[in-house]
């Protein structure tokens, strides 16, 4: 009987070790979810930052580039491919100026 109660407190010895090394390592998960969050956020951060600073640049070239060249004299002829790229960058920083401003007031209505 003495060597059931020993192998016993042994085996409830070891569960109660392996609780506690399992619950320190649910609180490191716990730490390091929100350490990878905050860098995740950090990361979007700048993108936001970058994406609206290339979306102010190319609005900028495209309208110095409108201004730049003269008219073509026919309408047959085809644009360069560089107008071309500077159109299409225009036309996307006004949609993401729209969305983000949309995104933005979202955000504000919600946090209200």
């Amino acid at each position: 009987m003495f060597g059931k109660n020993t192998l016993m407190n042994s085996l409830e010895s070891r569960k109660r070790l392996l609780l506690a090394e399992s619950e320190l390592n649910r609180a490191q998960l716990v730490e390091d979810m929100a350490a990878l969050s905050g860098g995740v956020r950090a990361l979007i951060d700048r993108v936001k930052t970058v994406g609206s600073i290339a979306s102010t640049i190319a609005v900028l070239m495209a309208g110095l580039t409108a201004f730049r060249r003269p008219k073509p004299a026919s309408a047959e002829s085809k644009p360069s491919w560089l107008q071309t790229i500077f159109k299409g960058a225009s036309l996307i920083s006004t949609l993401w100026m729209a969305f983000r401003s949309q995104g933005c007031e979202h955000k504000r209505t919600v946090t209200k």
